[in-house]
């Protein structure tokens, strides 16, 4: 596959959904190009605005949490492991109102507590704290919620 070839096939990859870099570079060594071709690409794809590393963190972070109700801590760490920069992560996170957090937070308690059945309340709050810090909700949240 040529050069040009490539960079058609990204736009169009970038255009369906948004992207990060690590996904974008990771596609192009699928396809057996070599580091500076694949670097140009990227840069490329960046100046015509195909690739928004912000962009893409603020879209990740409103996805997963309205869709997938995953709290700050999960989100942060799987932008992270996408090679997301701090500064992006920090930009992305604020698209995450307070109080919507609060109310989601209050939303998944209410739900996961009438699920499950305990005759003692800290075994309850114990279970329901774990489904919590699992979705990515801070602990000291949570508890102090449970409280």
């Amino acid at each position: 596959m040529t050069q040009k070839e490539a960079l058609q096939k990204m736009a169009k990859y970038c255009a369906y959904q948004e992207r990060c870099q690590s996904e974008v570079r990771q596609k192009l060594k699928s396809f057996s190009l070599c580091e500076e071709e694949i670097e140009s690409i990227i840069c490329e794809l960046i100046d015509q605005n195909f690739l928004n590393e912000e962009r893409f963190a603020k879209a990740f972070v409103r996805g997963k949490f309205n869709q997938k109700d995953w709290g700050k801590n999960k989100i942060k760490q799987h932008l992270f492991q996408k090679e997301i920069s701090a500064y992006c992560i920090k930009k992305g996170l604020e698209e995450i109102n307070e109080s919507d957090y609060l109310n989601k937070l209050e939303r998944l308690v209410y739900k996961k507590k009438r699920t499950l059945k305990f005759s003692n309340q800290f075994n309850l709050n114990q279970k329901v704290a774990r489904y919590l810090i699992g979705k990515g909700f801070e602990s000291d949240l949570v508890w102090d919620y449970l409280r």
